[in-house]
């Protein structure tokens, strides 16, 4: 504890801040000093400079929105300190501010300007795109495959196991999501597969409603944004949306409003969509779990399987719903630009 409160100290000295007293929030350190309190946030130093370079890089393409890093004494943006860096940040309360609704479109509303504002083509090979294509096929197969198969012995069985018998139950839903998303996935490719560009956007790379927070004058700011860097919007939103649906069965209207949002502020093209909603409805975890369970034969846990394989279920149903809102709201918006047209 003493070896890590001198190395605060030091570090915060190259600041010009005498630190009074700190408290540790996992890998965050808040400091309270004489000119304010502050956030000292320690990383792994291999990240670092693609971080900092990334941090720069969306301040100078105009988005603001972001919880600034402050300089030290000698300009530099982080210090490196054995195999971590650390960089400094003001403390942000996020106290008595939005819940709930709000603050999902509030939240979206940004990411979306982060992605407006540093949006940007890119050549894409059209070999890239089948070699993608096709890697993606043949593993989804492969998945269908083993569902298959596994449903085949649970039917052999004369008396079958809660997991068994929870799968076999679901087996109908779960193999309607595989094929709707390989009919979203190939018809994405077949639309697709002439386009030399692609759009790609600086991600927050971690998004979570949690690393959105308030100041004290009630603007919102994206924080912890170690995996910034250039790629595809949805890479953004698919594991935000996933994590979110992660729940018991609940219709999501205020995931859904905010998405609804997104998209009006940045459309996603043709392609992006089919793309989008491919990865969206892909029952990954669900594959995940009956592998799991398949595998691990001698130390099988069915109290504990079972529960994951129900909520995994739970999530493709939120998923379906999701989608199928999603897609109803394309489609309304597509008819007004047809009428409008006219």
């Amino acid at each position: 504890m003493e070896k890590n409160l001198s190395i605060i100290q030091k570090i915060a000295s190259y600041y010009g801040i005498r630190v009074h007293y700190m408290e540790q929030f996992g890998k965050v350190t808040k400091l309270y000093s004489d000119v304010g309190n502050f956030a000292l946030k320690k990383i792994h130093a291999q990240n670092g400079i693609d971080f900092v370079q990334n941090m720069k890089m969306i301040y100078q393409q105009g988005y603001n929105r972001i919880v600034p890093i402050y300089p030290t004494l000698d300009g530099r943006f982080s210090v490196l300190e054995g195999n971590a860096l650390f960089y400094l940040t003001p403390w942000l309360a996020n106290e008595g501010q939005e819940n709930g609704l709000k603050k999902h479109q509030h939240f979206f509303r940004e990411l979306s300007r982060l992605h407006t504002i540093s949006v940007k083509e890119i050549e894409i090979e059209k070999e890239e795109r089948k070699e993608h294509y096709e890697e993606t096929t043949s593993q989804w197969e492969q998945d269908q495959a083993f569902l298959d198969e596994f449903l085949e012995e649970c039917e052999k069985e004369w008396y079958m196991s809660p997991f068994q018998l929870l799968f076999c139950t679901y087996y109908h839903d779960i193999k309607l999501a595989l094929q709707f998303a390989q009919k979203k996935f190939d018809k994405w490719f077949e639309d697709s597969k002439e386009l030399a560009k692609a759009r790609t956007v600086m991600i927050h790379g971690k998004t979570s409603i949690d690393h959105f927070i308030y100041d004290e004058q009630g603007y919102g700011y994206f924080t912890n944004l170690e995996r910034a860097r250039r790629s595809s919007p949805i890479h953004d939103l698919l594991p935000f949306i996933a994590k979110s649906l992660d729940t018991y069965p609940k219709h999501a209207d205020e995931l859904l409003d905010g998405m609804q949002l997104y998209l009006r502020y940045f459309p996603f093209n043709a392609d992006e969509m089919l793309l989008f909603t491919s990865y969206l409805a892909y029952p990954i975890v669900i594959t995940q779990t009956v592998r799991k369970y398949f595998y691990q034969q001698p130390k099988r846990n069915e109290l504990k399987d079972s529960k994951a394989l129900q909520r995994n279920y739970w999530q493709l149903k939120n998923t379906e719903y999701m989608i199928m809102r999603l897609t109803e709201y394309e489609q309304t918006k597509n008819n007004a630009q047809d009428e409008s047209s006219l």
